[in-house]
């Protein structure tokens, strides 16, 4: 059997908390606890939020396991894949990206299929953030035939409403992916296409998908109409060559989500959608799929992660390919060398001049200056007298010098009054009933006044607003989004977002802090 999983683990320096271990990532077996807990034998990771840069040995190095990364090369702590493969399930080959910009033509994957609708500066940009890894490997079915299976393991795009370039982007990522998959696919290579999708493909993949303008008219889902077939669609006018395993053994699952929001704690209602896919050929799903499954239960990201298991074994490689982290020259365990961060520059002539002349002439022009230096430090110790140290108590003695050259009395101080005798007990108790006396009695309003002020001074915020639905105190947010209101506060029901027709849900109240 083999077991593939996929995560959007956002960000693999922090996703630790969500399963059974304590250890901070930067421990040696932090991330092979993560691994052994998902329990696969590949195992694909998106928005790892690394560059090489701040890639530490403890996640690029795993005892049982070669992994492989891509880069975000446009952005720092932003977007980026990784798989990490048992070594029961080495690769024979590895890629970065789908465009095949970034090969290296040692152990690469190739089949790109026909990219001339592309420009060259567009499958780079495409390929730039570091969204598609993919790794071809050696599996045997049940009947002992050896075929090939490539995996890509793929971290699409989100389409901000208020960004309509990130839209076109997106599709051209799309369009990308799907040319390179068929063209594997043509070559003769069965396909898995796992990963963060970021898109919701039918209604029931979405929590609220009725409340959507044009749901089905959405770019994205229409992308996934060509691209996948449904189970028991053959007479369609379409069939698509990829399947989602998920809905092909659970056709009508309700509720099966892969991600939520974490503002406003939908994870707790399962208020959510599905984003997360492993999609395989046709043929592939249909004879090797044996289960397809999601776990919510896994937690430490907005996604939790998703799998299915393949009624095949792998048949490891003798030899990583070179996109193995091992091999980085940083990770490879040989020292490194100063010279490989210093750029050679060409020797100067008058070195060279040097060198050629005979060793008694440069003794010569040698000792001029040693004899130079050894007349200076005499000329500095045979300097005048020595200065001592003067003594503490010099500065507390008056200067004979500044009598007797100034010739300038100085004025005496006079007393600023006359001496007076200390009082007695007596003479202060009878001073401090006289002053008692004249003091003018404070009146009651007066008073109440002044702890009224301290006490709305000292009395802290001011309570919550208790929300109309529940009548349960609300919590503040902060408006983000730009636009007139953006940095306003405003109260809202303290309650995780859920289905509007759960009463444990939140209500719809709102209500500024301060009116604009």
């Amino acid at each position: 059997m083999l077991r593939v999983v996929s995560w959007n683990i956002n960000g693999i320096r922090s996703p630790l908390q969500g399963l059974a271990c304590q250890e901070p990532s930067s421990c040696p077996t932090a991330l092979r606890r993560v691994l052994d807990e998902l329990d696969a034998d590949i195992v694909c990771l998106q928005e790892t939020k690394v560059t090489r840069d701040v890639l530490t040995e403890p996640l690029a190095i795993v005892e049982g396991y070669n992994s492989y990364f891509s880069f975000s090369r446009s952005r720092s702590g932003y977007s980026g894949v990784a798989t990490f493969c048992k070594d029961s399930a080495t690769p024979v080959a590895a890629e970065e990206g789908l465009s095949g910009v970034f090969a290296t033509l040692n152990g690469d994957i190739g089949c790109y299929g026909n990219m001339d609708e592309f420009t060259q500066e567009e499958l780079r940009v495409l390929d730039s953030e570091g969204r598609a890894l993919l790794t071809q490997h050696k599996i045997r079915t049940l009947e002992g035939k050896e075929k090939t299976l490539t995996l890509i393991n793929v971290y699409c795009p989100h389409a901000d409403p208020g960004k309509p370039e990130r839209l076109t982007f997106k599709m051209r990522f799309y369009r990308l992916l799907q040319m390179r998959a068929e063209a594997l696919l043509a070559a003769g290579s069965h396909v898995i296409i796992l990963g963060d999708l970021n898109t919701a493909h039918r209604p029931i993949d979405h929590c609220d998908a009725s409340s959507l303008e044009c749901f089905e008219e959405d770019p994205g889902r229409k992308w996934m109409d060509g691209l996948l077939s449904n189970p028991g669609d053959e007479a369609g006018p379409h069939i698509g060559l990829f399947m989602d395993s998920y809905r092909y053994l659970h056709p009508k699952q309700q509720r099966a989500f892969t991600c939520w929001s974490v503002v406003s704690g939908a994870r707790h209602l399962n208020y959510g959608s599905r984003l997360d896919y492993v999609l395989g050929d046709r043929a592939l799903v249909i004879d090797t799929f044996q289960a397809s499954f999601l776990l919510p239960e896994v937690m430490g990201s907005d996604h939790c992660p998703v799998g299915a298991v393949l009624n095949v074994s792998c048949v490891p490689a003798k030899q990583c390919p070179a996109l193995c982290t091992r091999f980085l020259p940083e990770f490879a365990g040989t020292q490194l060398k100063i010279l490989r961060f210093l750029v050679p520059l060409e020797q100067e002539p008058v070195r060279e001049q040097q060198v050629l002349q005979p060793s008694h002439q440069i003794q010569a022009q040698r000792q001029p200056r040693k004899a130079f230096m050894h007349s200076t430090r005499l000329r500095k110790s045979q300097g005048g007298p020595k200065r001592k140290q003067k003594n503490l108590m010099s500065y507390f003695q008056p200067s004979s010098s500044l009598s007797q050259t100034s010739g300038v009395e100085l004025p005496t101080l006079p007393l600023v009054g006359p001496l007076t005798t200390p009082k007695t007990a007596e003479e202060v108790a009878t001073a401090t009933m006289l002053e008692e006396k004249n003091k003018v009695p404070e009146s009651k309003d007066e008073k109440g006044e002044r702890t009224a002020f301290w006490k709305s001074m000292l009395s802290g915020p001011s309570p919550m607003p208790l929300c109309g639905g529940h009548r349960e105190p609300c919590v503040m947010r902060t408006v983000k989004k730009t636009g007139p209101n953006f940095g306003r506060q405003f109260y809202m029901c303290a309650r995780p977002r859920g289905p509007p027709s759960d009463p444990s849900s939140r209500c719809n109240f709102f209500l500024w802090s301060r009116p604009s």
